[in-house]
């Protein structure tokens, strides 16, 4: 688990993101990054970032769901 973020990551999820980060920095900057760089990396990212990309997520799914809400009251029958 991260420290700041609380988002926790099972191990095997985290190998498997530092791998990509190692692979992304290989094939783009031609850097060949080391598992504790790579480890940082991933750390800062869930703690600095990953935050606003689920409120961001947390947003999206308040709006869908009013809107999905509204639909449902269209659906009320009247009698005539």
């Amino acid at each position: 688990m991260s420290k700041k973020s609380g988002f926790k990551i099972d191990k095997e999820k985290r190998e498997d993101m530092i791998h990509s980060i190692k692979g992304f920095f290989l094939d783009e900057r031609d850097e060949d990054l080391g598992e504790l760089a790579s480890s940082l990396i991933l750390d800062f990212i869930i703690d600095e970032l990953a935050p606003e990309f689920y409120n961001q997520g947390v947003e999206d799914s308040y709006t869908y769901m009013n809107d999905k809400l509204e639909d449902l009251l269209g659906i009320k029958k009247y009698r005539k």
